[in-house]
């Protein structure tokens, strides 16, 4: 059965008796907001210019909340405590004074020792990589994590809050791709006369494998093999059946595995991608996450049957989003609290009749929460908050070259820094309240038929799916990496800064002649960090936390084991939801890619290929993708001759991709072009395409709407994740400028709108269409594209700044260069070699706890002893 929110008034308790501790007895009234529609309510639009101190920017709002760059925000309930980048996992000693906290971001990775009571840092110790897996042994008197691509397992001795005589036990050799993720411990059987050293069972994610290794000597003793791209993510062990369940995050399904026998027993079906999972009930039930599904599953064990299925998110039938990725169940087994990384919310249950669970409510929590557990004693949650507690500036973008004489990092990779949250168990009055902040947090709402959306009178963009339009094509150009201030910041009318601006008019004369004639989008943001994320996000409005979790190991100089998740390459990557031309195909509506998840050929003359099943037959093999040596304004050559012919021939497809990527650049690498002439080179192309089809007889019904898959490879004075982003049609306001907070996924609502598409994920259901760019009179006068202004052909020069590093950096696909490096560089191709990025100025909306003097003393007083420690720096 379904599990659907329960909004019944049954509670028998007093309001101020906590309601998930061990005694917990009843349900919970849950006050929810007024209801409203799928789609967050949007103004009719204005034609005036808003001013600056008038947009709705991301960061903090007056009422303490922030506001994300996606329209999302954070309220975070309990008290919180800044940690370092991207914090995945929790582990609780046995006796309740500690957690250990693994950070395995795009930064340092390590392991933060902290107190429950008082909740405070203890020590850190930092690791070379790791993953997912953490447990600290039942004994309390060790610690083992996961080693990630270097195929070991860490493990520490614990006392008092520190780690020492760190050892390493190889679970495979350097070469093998087995990539240690969850690990769990297995005790000896009550009863069982022989003494056994300690065990841990651990999982091979690349391998298909779970390893059982002996602590004491240090060796594995037993491996069990997996079916195929079943990639292992976590388990947990029946240690009287000696059986472990192993959550098979590629498989939609669960492993019993025989651990005395080392045989896989049987599989039994869950939702997309099971992450975390708990036994409870003596064994006889599981509790599993599915993160690509919005659920919990409970089976039962002695049969492998689903008894039920908890939907986590906000409303029981939200679309995919919610990344329910993280559950604890509490000491009396009667209620469970599952992490929505998505939603920055924890869902709560009560579980205390097995298949007649019901929903207690929503806390708010930071952005991205990881991981969430129960106190030992009960008195409250541990949460830990990927992304932390705000988005951020970085006037500094990628830090200088050598970045040893400033310290300075102000890559988007590894700005947002994760915090830990604790909250006190509530009592039903503030489990109401949190609820209500949840709710009003998300711009979600329980409609589906989008009739709170409110849309001008005859706008091109219709308010609900399946009311017409005039506009009957649209066309789709992904471009890479670039912030808002780097292109557009010199725009007097727009909110730019413009001494960030490095590709100024002169060089981009198309783009800032299609903002200022069309309509200028200076509030836009990118929901991704890099294009690991960011083609996912372009394509999907959502990426799984399969991509979410792998990509930070590879951008950060991994082992060449996991690699590159985005655009087809792994399967475990698509989100169940599908992607746009999925919702094309589901429609009965033509789409095709012009590179987007298409593999170039061998040679360049050599046929493309598709990357992904849906776009066999939708795509085509003569355009070139990405490749920095074939220029832009080629790709523009061809494309338009197709579509010139999808014309002649009657069948120009409703949707269209396109790929125009060389903004990327090739830095300052000798002989290669300069990053201004790349630019320049993807402007005139741009030009040229939108002349073209202004020119066409399609132009009439056609809107083509412009992004870049992320932003990481600049500096903005605004949000790190602030873009360029175009919409051009007839229908569009010509000469406006709209500072309406949209992001990728309002992009892709608009032209589902358009297109008569169900949204995605929670991501485009939610997200405010472009209605403010459009108007319902036509303006068909074409285009007039701008010849470039700087020369195309400029190469870079031996004795140009970072040329030498230029030539190291791999530059074979996006993002496979350091973007800190290759982002400095091409800042001084422009500025000069003399003349490094401005220093950080961080945005101003970070929650932080006001101190009195004599506590930021104290404070200062224990971080000095605590850095004097050196086996804990």
């Amino acid at each position: 059965m379904t599990i659907k929110f329960n909004r019944s008034v049954r509670h028998h308790f007093r309001p101020e008796t906590p309601i998930l501790g061990a005694m917990f007895l009843g349900s919970l009234l849950v006050g929810l907001a007024g209801q409203a529609s799928w789609a967050q309510e949007s103004p009719v639009a204005s034609s005036k210019k808003v001013s600056t101190n008038e947009i709705n920017l991301p960061g903090l709002k007056r009422g303490g909340e922030v506001l994300l760059p996606n329209g999302w925000t954070i309220a975070p309930a309990g008290k919180q405590v800044p940690v370092g980048d991207f914090p995945v996992n929790a582990s609780l000693t046995q006796d309740g004074k500690y957690a250990a906290i693994l950070h395995a971001g795009y930064g340092d990775h390590g392991i933060q020792i902290m107190t429950i009571e008082p909740f405070e840092k203890v020590s850190f110790v930092k690791l070379d990589q790791s993953f997912v897996g953490l447990q600290f042994l039942q004994s309390d008197k060790q610690l083992v994590a996961s080693g990630a691509e270097d195929e070991c397992l860490y493990v520490f001795d614990f006392e008092a809050g520190y780690l020492s005589h760190p050892r390493k036990i190889a679970i495979a050799g350097p070469k093998e791709k087995w990539v240690v993720s969850g690990i769990a411990e297995w005790l000896p059987a009550a009863g069982d006369s022989e003494k056994r050293a300690p065990r841990v069972v651990a999982c091979g994610l690349l391998a298909n494998e779970i390893a059982v290794v002996d602590l004491e000597s240090g060796k594995v003793s037993s491996k069990t093999s997996l079916p195929p791209e079943s990639f292992p993510y976590s388990l947990v062990v029946n240690h009287e059946q000696k059986r472990a369940y192993v959550s098979l995050w590629g498989k939609s399904a669960v492993a019993v595995v025989d651990l005395e026998s080392s045989k896989l027993v049987e599989e039994w079906k869950v939702s997309s991608h099971p992450t975390e999972m708990a036994l409870i009930d003596g064994g006889k039930h599981l509790l599993v996450c599915c993160s690509n599904d919005n659920s919990v599953w409970l089976l039962d064990t002695t049969q492998g049957k689903q008894v039920e299925v908890l939907r986590t998110s906000l409303y029981a039938n939200a679309p995919n989003g919610s990344t329910t990725a993280s559950l604890t169940v509490s000491q009396d087994e009667k209620a469970i609290v599952v992490a929505n990384a998505d939603n920055n919310n924890l869902a709560v249950f009560d579980i205390s009749e097995r298949g007649k669970s019901h929903s207690l409510g929503f806390i708010p929590t930071g952005w991205y929460p990881t991981s969430v557990r129960f106190t030992k004693d009960g008195s409250g949650l541990l949460v830990t908050n990927g992304k932390g507690q705000s988005s951020k500036s970085n006037r500094n973008g990628p830090s200088p070259l050598k970045k040893e004489t400033t310290g300075i990092r102000e890559y988007i990779g590894g700005l947002m820094q994760g915090t830990v949250s604790f909250i006190p168990n509530p009592n039903p009055m503030q489990m109401s309240n949190y609820t209500k902040t949840a709710f009003a947090a998300s711009p979600l709402s329980s409609s589906k038929d989008q009739k709170g959306l409110k849309a001008p009178t005859d706008n091109p963009i219709p308010a609900k799916v399946g009311d017409p339009s005039p506009i009957q094509h649209c066309l789709y150009i992904v471009k890479e990496n670039r912030t808002y201030d780097q292109v557009l910041g010199d725009i007097p009318k727009g909110n730019g800064d413009p001494s960030l601006c490095i590709f100024p008019e002169k060089v981009t004369p198309n783009h800032h002649a299609l903002a200022n004639e069309f309509v200028l989008l200076d509030n836009f943001y990118v929901e991704s960090e890099v294009s690991a994320d960011g083609h996912e996000w372009t394509m999907a409005a959502y990426a799984t936390d399969f991509v979410e979790k792998t990509w930070p190991l590879t951008y950060r100089g991994g082992r060449g084991k996991l690699s590159y998740p985005s655009e087809g390459n792994f399967k475990i990557a698509e989100p169940s939801s599908g992607y746009f031309w999925d919702r094309c195909r589901e429609k009965g509506l033509s789409y095709f890619s012009f590179g987007e998840f298409i593999a170039n050929g061998p040679k360049i003359d050599s046929p493309a290929t598709a990357k992904i099943a849906a776009l066999e037959g939708h795509f085509d093999p003569l355009f070139h993708g990405y490749d920095l040596d074939y220029p832009d304004v080629k790709r523009a050559e061809r494309f338009l001759q197709r579509w010139k012919q999808f014309e002649e021939e009657k069948n120009l497809p409703r949707f269209i991709v396109l790929r125009l990527p060389n903004d990327h650049t090739y830095a300052t690498r000798v002989g290669k072009p300069t990053p201004t002439a790349m630019v320049a080179d993807n402007d005139l192309a741009l030009g040229k395409i939108i002349e073209g089809i202004s020119r066409s007889e399609s132009w009439k019904k056609t809107a083509i709407f412009i992004i870049e898959d992320d932003a990481q490879n600049g500096a903005d004075h605004v949000d790190a994740h602030r873009t360029i982003a175009f919409a051009i049609s007839p229908y569009i306001k010509r000469g406006s400028v709209d500072s309406t907070l949209y992001s990728t996924a309002s992009m892709l609502r608009s032209m589902g709108l358009i297109l008569g598409l169900e949204p995605m994920t929670q991501f485009d259901a939610a997200a405010t269409p472009m209605f403010h760019s459009f108007q319902s009179t036509p303006d068909f006068t074409p285009y007039v594209c701008r010849e470039a202004q700087v020369d195309l052909a400029e190469k870079n020069k031996a004795n140009a700044f970072g040329a030498a590093m230029s030539e190291r950096l791999d530059l074979s696909k996006e993002d496979a260069a350091d973007d800190l490096i290759l982002g400095d560089i091409v800042w001084r191709s422009v500025k000069g070699a003399d003349n490094p990025m401005p220093p950080p100025v961080r945005a101003a909306f970070v929650f932080a706890e006001v101190e009195s003097e004599e506590e930021e003393e104290e404070e200062e007083e224990k971080a000095k002893v605590r850095d004097a420690l050196p086996s804990q720096k």
